[in-house]
């Protein structure tokens, strides 16, 4: 059993395509399937195509949500309810290419692997800025972090039932899925490919979606902005006491007045501001602690043809 978790938000134009492709590339393994669609929230038809869908193919599941809740409860829903033996993550707009999928479930019943993850050999097609800053991001968090993320890593990936299951129980409520595909082990192969570009619609995630994203990656699996704080502290304690050593032997030797109340303001402003940047990095550890200890669900579901619908709590 093959099941595909394909979440959705705002892709009325993108489901059609990708239906019809993975329908005809799964029909060709000769496997049994289930696709498993997450409607994340959407305010448009995606909603009614995945009931239209279901309707007439058995092998399409849905789930639908209260609200958006994001990409990372989709896929976190989708894992709780998938049933396959073999359990992979695509996105509707066909940057996974569905033809892909032959090709890594024969790897991971001929080869010792857990998992098969795929990788963008390039990034054509993407703003320059923002591939800069991806390649900046995969370079400082396996730098300050003790999990392992590739550069170009997609969500797509195939996966054995213990992988999956393993995490299904990383229970966290700030999830960032690449880093806990790293955190919980597993022989991974990577399979590279060319970029796509979508098939229909438009992206969701901006550049400030994703910069927010790429720092919930960092304070998940990280401690390192903590201790960049503790020694900001550590440096302006000693550069002070330096500082007043050489005012005091500056007025005993010389008798030197202490002048300069502009640049006085300026040292006073500067300090205020590291101490405050300092309180702002360990207000997001706290907040995400907050978050954590409320237990809230992960998601909502709404509606859904499955018979034995998990919510998390």
């Amino acid at each position: 059993m093959l099941t595909i978790i394909i979440p959705c938000f705002n892709e009325e134009e993108s489901i059609p395509y990708f239906y019809r492709e993975a329908s005809r590339v799964l029909w060709g393994m000769g496997c049994s399937y289930e696709l498993i669609f997450v409607d994340d929230g959407s305010t448009d038809r995606t909603l009614t195509l995945l009931k239209e869908l279901a309707a007439s193919d058995c092998h399409v599941r849905f789930l639908s949500f209260s609200k958006n809740f994001g990409k990372e409860s989709a896929m976190y829903a989708g894992f709780c309810n998938a049933s396959g033996d073999y359990v992979a993550v695509m996105d509707v707009d066909m940057q996974d290419p569905p033809s892909l999928l032959p090709q890594m479930l024969d790897i991971l019943e001929n080869q010792p692997y857990d998992c098969v993850g795929t990788r963008r050999t390039d990034r054509e097609g993407e703003p320059v800025i923002r591939s800069w800053f991806a390649h900046r991001f995969y370079r400082l968090i396996n730098k300050i972090s003790d999990v392992n993320i590739v550069d170009g890593a997609r969500d797509f990936r195939l996966m054995k039932r213990p992988m999956v299951d393993a995490v299904v129980a990383t229970g966290e409520y700030n999830r960032f899925s690449k880093g806990i595909f790293g955190w919980i082990g597993f022989q991974t192969y990577w399979l590279s490919y060319e970029n796509t570009e979508r098939v229909a619609g438009r992206t969701k995630w901006n550049f400030w979606k994703l910069f927010k994203y790429a720092i919930d990656g960092i304070l998940n699996f990280s401690q390192i902005p903590l201790s960049i704080s503790s020694w900001f502290g550590i440096f302006m304690t000693f550069f002070a006491a330096l500082m007043m050593m050489f005012i005091i032997i500056r007025k005993a030797l010389f008798g030197d007045p202490v002048n300069g109340w502009a640049s006085l303001i300026c040292v006073i402003i500067f300090i205020g501001g590291i101490q405050l940047f300092c309180i702002g990095i360990m207000g997001q550890y706290i907040a995400k602690i907050y978050l954590e200890t409320k237990k809230r669900p992960h998601y909502i579901i709404a509606e859904s043809n499955l018979e034995d619908t998990k919510i998390i709590r």
